[in-house]
């Protein structure tokens, strides 16, 4: 070979390598200007929806309350044991959903799988609703810890009939409508359960089946940080068998990862976070597949290591962004959560699926 012939080639190969690098900075900025744009939208949206409500508090009165000034009384106790216990659970279990839809869209492959379109969510809420109507005829309360596992198994029933499915078709439009015929029927269960419920109970089941973060207390704040915490990690060990698995499971087994034990460990760890939030907030509609689409989109990368953050994130913001929604568009009336949501997340899987149908044509 000539040495203009050699000279040629690498110059080539250090184009190459010059736009290889400089595409790989572009990717890194674009990444950190979303992480940083969630963080301030999510700072924003907290100091809003503190000192947003019936009663205002101002920003200087609110930074005063949380170092520790209690001169106010009245407006102290707003804060600390109404408005921050909300919006926490909202920032985590929000959060939790986004990755829970993200880790069952990885499961199935599939980009309009999520845990309210696929009737996860509902029976998550038919067994909480059994649970609840079943103990508060026995005792004044029931656990957060019963609830919890009530929707976990409540879940996985859902789960099961979604896999069993799943296995005979492999058209998304079906499976959607699958999804939504099992949360038709868990809802039905759901809503012949709570006729047989107490009078004085009936308000509050019917209040948390159609979803709300109103009366959350520091108790549960504790609960859902210790359980979505456990959640998170679990889903960031698993970021690298997740980027195998998305090329292939034939791929993903000659990188060495045990496929049977890695699909059961991602529904086990998406019920369980789903269930967390439906214990808890009851059913919340459309979060769990938008905002994973979306999150996807804006970073432009497929990364798990880089996306389950960003989901998180982006599922905090866009649940907190809703409950403020629900909370002050008609106030004094509340809308439900899953109702605002569904405004917003809705409009974005006709998207998904309009868009998924171009690509196939």
């Amino acid at each position: 070979m000539s040495a203009t012939s050699q000279e040629a080639r690498k110059g080539k190969v250090s184009a190459e390598a010059g736009t290889f690098h400089a595409k790989n900075l572009k990717r890194r900025a674009r990444c950190t200007a979303i992480f940083v744009a969630m963080l301030v939208a999510m700072a924003v949206i907290l100091v809003i929806n503190v000192n947003t409500g019936s009663v205002h508090i101002s920003v200087p009165d609110l930074i005063g309350i949380l170092m520790g000034d209690s001169s106010n009384v009245d407006a102290s106790n707003i804060v600390w044991l109404i408005r921050l216990p909300r919006l926490l659970m909202a920032l985590i279990l929000g959060g939790a959903l986004a990755v829970s839809g993200y880790l069952l869209q990885t499961f199935f492959q599939n980009p309009i799988a999520g845990p309210f379109v696929l009737g996860i969510s509902h029976g998550a809420k038919m067994a909480v609703a059994l649970t609840m109507i079943v103990l508060l005829q026995r005792m004044s309360s029931v656990s957060s810890y019963v609830l919890i596992v009530a929707a976990f198994i409540g879940a996985l029933i859902s789960t099961a009939f979604i896999l069993l499915i799943s296995k005979r078709i492999d058209n998304m439009a079906v499976l959607l409508v699958a999804g939504i015929m099992i949360g038709y029927i868990c809802s039905a269960i759901t809503d012949f359960l709570i006729t047989f419920a107490e009078d004085s109970d009936i308000v509050n089941l019917h209040g948390w089946s159609l979803g709300s973060f109103s009366g959350m207390n520091w108790d549960n704040v504790y609960i859902a940080t210790v359980i979505v915490a456990i959640g998170f990690i679990l889903a960031m060990i698993l970021s690298k068998p997740i980027g195998a698995y998305q090329l292939g499971e034939a791929y993903a087994q000659s990188m060495g990862v045990n496929v049977k034990l890695f699909r059961t460990a991602l529904i086990l760890l998406s019920s369980i976070l789903s269930a967390t939030v439906t214990a808890f907030a009851g059913p919340i509609s459309f979060l769990g597949i938008a905002v994973p689409f979306l999150m996807k989109r804006a970073l432009g990368v497929s990364k798990p290591l880089v996306v389950i953050p960003a989901t998180f994130l982006g599922g905090s913001v866009f649940c907190m962004m809703c409950d403020l929604i629900a909370r002050v568009a008609f106030a004094p009336t509340e809308l439900n959560i899953s109702t605002v949501t569904a405004i917003f997340g809705a409009p974005v899987v006709i998207f998904m699926m309009l868009t998924s149908k171009k690509k196939r044509g």
